[in-house]
């Protein structure tokens, strides 16, 4: 995931799902294996690119509108249909589904190791958020229809150590690979488990099905947020290099908006939605989705740019970028017991408060370093001041939602609200790339003044300023020239590093509020 571990809500999806079918102990123990491997597969998949995106870049000479699609094409199609993909489990099979996830997945993950262009990796990415969208919910849903009621805590525990443990290492394997072979093979790792995976399900894992062969499959509803998104994230993905006239940049604005307020009007009508918009009558349940907008729109956008900075700015290799993200991890893990006690002592408002201030502060120190800052000094602080605020804000933030609707919905509760936090992530790495993009070339626009460098290389650096932090300075010029032109690259990547940051560090804020505005209190 651009974003790292789990969204909010996984447990509550497996907590509150249909009741399970008879099956024995070794089936359930198979089962756990299979949905740990398989939320694994798109946990590491989602950590692994980010790390990758600075060899993608160099090797295929992308651009940072290329690497932002990368991305953005994978989640687009995980957001949009990961509410669809449990209702096919539930009318088709989960396993059935689930099976059909892996192996797309599996298939698309070899086509991105194959790709040697940026246009098949994006469609490869594409077909791999697909399978995520089938593979994602049903991972959850099968241990929830596998495990009885009192054994679910414990399965649930099993399931969150271990996705937590491939959440940490997946980027270090990744940025070992990336460093020391290829990019190609951060993709590659995904199809050996992948095949282990189906012939584990295909031997092993029993069917199940929703109540009478599941829910209704809400295809308009689907259709429609699918090209919602993808309009608005084209707009604001172009925008930058095209520039708002562009023709296919305003359509795609206009089709998305149109897009987003027909689904409202089919939401609101259908007799099955994929939105149920009454639960956004309860206060508490609107309030936890508006601060997890907020929130993880802050988390999901700004960790994008992350390990850019970390790689192409300050010199890391890939296994220490992908390394830098562990203590947030590991405080997370640590912490999340604890945090969820909070709600016992303090009521959900308290931390959901406290929580996205602190890490408000956390986001606000990532914005003071500078070119060749020191690690232990200038990030570890942090990222371990974000891991708190993140630590204290996920488990009241899940309980909320889990208690804001009777237990008959909160099973479409959760998924409501992890949809949302994969859409908040989606909108904000298409968002900050326009702030990033801006101040990046007026602040390169002033270094480029300064230096009185020779025409034709500033030419040549002006040409690349998509690339931003990616810009590679041409030889054949001295070596003081060319020092001088690539730090004032790097200090332009820095001032626009910043100012998502800072946004970042507002938009926890406006969570903070939000969650004092509309979360209740405790009963006393």
């Amino acid at each position: 995931m651009s974003q790292i571990g789990k969204p909010p809500c996984d447990n509550g999806v497996i907590l509150y799902g249909d009741a399970a079918k008879p099956c024995s102990s070794p089936s359930r123990h198979w089962t756990l294996v299979a949905a740990v491997l398989g939320s694994s597969l798109a946990f590491i998949d989602g950590t692994v690119v980010n790390v990758a995106l600075p060899a993608i870049q160099r090797e295929l000479g992308a651009t940072t509108s290329d690497a932002q699609w990368i991305m953005e094409s994978y989640a687009l199609f995980l957001a949009s249909l990961l509410l669809v993909g449990g209702v096919l489990g539930d009318r088709f099979g989960r396993k059935r589904i689930f099976m059909i996830g892996t192996g797309l997945f599996t298939l698309a993950s070899i086509g991105c190791s194959l790709s040697t262009a940026i246009g098949p990796l994006i469609a490869a990415r594409a077909f791999q958020g697909i399978g995520a969208a089938l593979l994602v919910p049903g991972s959850l849903a099968l241990i929830s229809a596998t495990f009885p009621q009192s054994e679910r805590g414990a399965a649930i525990g099993t399931w969150s150590a271990f996705t937590g443990i491939t959440a940490a290492i997946g980027p270090v394997i990744g940025g070992f690979l990336v460093e020391h072979y290829s990019w190609n093979w951060a993709f590659l790792v995904n199809a050996p488990l992948g095949v282990v995976l189906l012939v584990m399900c295909a031997a092993k894992v029993p069917e199940s099905r929703g109540g009478e062969g599941g829910g209704a499959i809400d295809v308009a509803g689907a259709g429609l947020a699918t090209v919602g998104l993808a309009g608005v994230v084209f707009a604001f993905i172009e925008a930058p290099s095209r520039g708002w006239a562009a023709t296919p940049v305003w359509m795609a604005a206009v089709a998305g908006v149109l897009a987003f307020l027909l689904f409202v009007r089919v939401e609101a009508r259908s007799a099955s939605p994929m939105l149920p918009l009454g639960l956004f009558r309860n206060r508490n349940f609107a309030g936890a989705n508006v601060l997890t907008l907020l929130l993880y729109a802050a988390l999901g956008g700004s960790l994008f740019f992350l390990p850019l900075n970390l790689i192409q700015v300050q010199g890391y290799g890939a296994t220490a970028a992908g390394a830098a993200l562990l203590p947030f991890i590991a405080i997370i893990f640590m912490l999340s017991r604890w945090a969820g006690g909070l709600v016992d002592r303090f009521g959900s408002k308290l931390p959901l408060v406290v929580g996205p201030v602190i890490a408000a502060c956390g986001f606000a120190m990532f914005a003071v370093p500078s070119v060749g800052s020191h690690y232990w000094t200038a990030f570890f602080p942090a990222i371990c001041m974000l891991g708190v605020g993140m630590s204290i804000t996920v488990a009241p933030l899940t309980a909320t939602v889990m208690n804001a609707v009777g237990e008959e919905l909160a099973g479409t509760a959760s998924g409501v609200n992890n949809a949302v936090s994969r859409t908040a992530s989606l909108l904000a790495i298409a968002v900050f790339g326009i702030v990033l993009t801006l101040t990046f070339n007026n602040r390169l626009n002033e270094q480029l003044a300064t230096l009185h460098a020779p025409t034709e290389l500033v030419s040549s650096i002006m040409g690349q300023r998509e690339k931003l932090a990616g810009i590679i300075v041409p030889d054949g010029y001295p070596e003081a020239t060319r020092s001088a032109l690539k730090r004032a690259v790097d200090l332009s990547f820095i001032a626009g590093f910043r100012r998502v940051m800072l946004i970042s560090a507002a938009l926890a804020l406006f969570s903070a509020v939000s969650a004092g505005v509309f979360i209740k209190g405790k009963n006393p």
